[in-house]
């Protein structure tokens, strides 16, 4: 049976011509080289995710765009969960110049997010995501559909979604991959109550998905850190917002003296 291996493949175009993209994907074509979609991906620059049996024919697709003066090939590689979203929705994620694994998004981006994340949920084994941002900003929302789109249960270790739920102990049946485990951290570290304490535990050992609303205040009053997490999700209103918990805080949410978790 023939194997195909998928390639993501990026080029820059140089000369803006009528026919370009026909030029390119005849010659893809002609070298036996298939495309499964396409899509501009930035200004002046197309993305494809293509697929061939043999790496070969992408050194040979390579060489021969060298020798042109039209294009030129900015990314060409096993494509990447960026690469894919990119392709699927025209444009990059954004992504944090000095933290690689701190993703930034603005609330009118929820079903770039929304996407992003529902392709983290599919993984298996064990994932640590944490999620910033403002009160009704879109957070917990954005978790509940992200599952719903990765074919995963949600569960409430804590949340405060439509009422304050503060959960201490699971069922049986609730031990298990196919649930995404959501914690609100600013609210889990205010508890007392040891039961909670202990499953927060037994939940971050489970070998599936946890996502933490708050990582920084979680890891503020937890034996975590910010090095625990895969990935970071940054949500606001605009890109100006700052992340804050100022306003938290005046609303009395938070009584910093009852922090203390661990």
């Amino acid at each position: 049976m023939t194997t195909f291996k998928e390639w993501y493949l990026e080029y820059e175009i140089k000369v803006n011509r009528a026919g370009l993209l026909g030029d390119v994907s005849s010659l893809l074509g002609s070298l036996g080289i298939n495309i499964i979609t396409i899509n501009g991906v930035d200004q002046g620059r197309r993305g494809l995710l293509i697929k061939t049996v043999d790496l070969e024919r992408i050194e040979r697709f390579e060489n021969i765009i060298e020798q042109l003066d039209d294009i030129e090939i900015t990314k060409l590689r096993t494509p990447q969960l960026r690469d894919r979203l990119a392709v699927r929705h025209g444009r990059y994620i954004k992504r944090d110049v000095d933290d690689k694994k701190t993703f930034r998004f603005i609330r009118k981006e929820l079903g770039i997010l929304v996407d992003f994340m529902a392709e983290l949920f599919k993984e298996d084994g064990h994932c640590l995501i944490g999620i910033r941002g403002m009160p009704r900003v879109g957070k917990t929302e954005s978790i509940v559909a992200a599952s719903v789109c990765a074919h995963k249960k949600w569960l409430f270790i804590s949340s405060t979604m439509i009422k304050q739920t503060v959960r201490s102990s699971l069922l049986k049946g609730e031990y298990d991959q196919k649930y995404v485990y959501i914690i609100d951290g600013a609210l889990s570290v205010k508890q007392k109550d040891e039961k909670h304490k202990q499953l927060i535990r037994e939940v971050m050992n489970l070998p599936t998905v946890k996502v933490i609303e708050h990582p920084d205040l979680f890891v503020e009053n937890t034996e975590y850190t910010l090095d625990d997490f895969d990935y970071i999700i940054e949500l606001r209103e605009h890109d100006e917002q700052e992340i804050t918990y100022e306003q938290i805080s005046k609303n009395n949410l938070f009584d910093h003296d009852e922090f203390a978790f661990f």
